[in-house]
């Protein structure tokens, strides 16, 4: 996304929310992984959601992690829970986008949820852009105007100033095509390059 989109931006985020939720992190223009490559695994820190009295169990087997509020595979369960015939997450988005009032309900709530943790990835990365995608990005602004809202009012103004919230414009390519960008990059970088016999 940021190659293909914003290639003169050096911080960006992506938020991927579809089964799971994952946060991609470029800073200083490279790809942020981490010692085992587990960085930006937001989905897995615990949030309180007011009003709620049994916080969700997790497939990771801790409660209340952000993914066991906002992943597809918990509002399929929520969504089933409250009577509604659903069995992937594009039956999730087709519910919503059609209005149904717990999906709206539940996506909304998401949507605030997404952005308690996008907004402390914004405050501890301070990227300039972050990109939202994912299938349940398809959601529109019923997920997108809360990630947005709590991000705005939770960062300092000056975190918040210039940061562009968007959606994919790549959309569910994203993993393709970055996935073909790092086995070029890969293969063509100079050391191996350099190490290839003369033919």
């Amino acid at each position: 996304e940021q190659r293909a989109s914003y290639p003169d931006v050096a911080h960006l985020g992506f938020l991927k929310v579809g089964t799971g939720v994952g946060f991609g992190i470029v800073a200083g223009g490279e790809v942020l992984r981490g010692t085992q490559g587990a960085a930006g695994d937001i989905g897995h820190i615990r949030v309180t959601v007011p009003d709620v009295t049994e916080e969700p169990v997790c497939i990771c087997g801790n409660i209340g992690c952000v993914e066991a509020y906002a992943g597809g595979w918990a509002l399929i369960r929520d969504l089933r829970a409250a009577g509604r015939a659903v069995e992937t997450v594009d039956d999730v988005v087709a519910l919503i986008r059609a209005g149904d009032p717990s999906a709206v309900r539940l996506a909304r709530r998401a949507g605030r949820i997404l952005g308690e943790a996008t907004a402390d990835a914004v405050s501890l990365l301070n990227p300039s852009v972050v990109v939202i995608g994912g299938q349940l990005a398809h959601a529109d602004e019923q997920l997108l105007a809360g990630i947005r809202e709590v991000v705005y009012q939770r960062c300092l103004p000056l975190a918040t100033r210039s940061l562009q919230i968007v959606r994919s414009s790549l959309d569910l390519r994203a993993g393709t095509i970055g996935l073909a960008r790092l086995l070029a990059d890969k293969i063509l970088a100079p050391d191996q390059l350099d190490s290839l016999p003369a033919r």
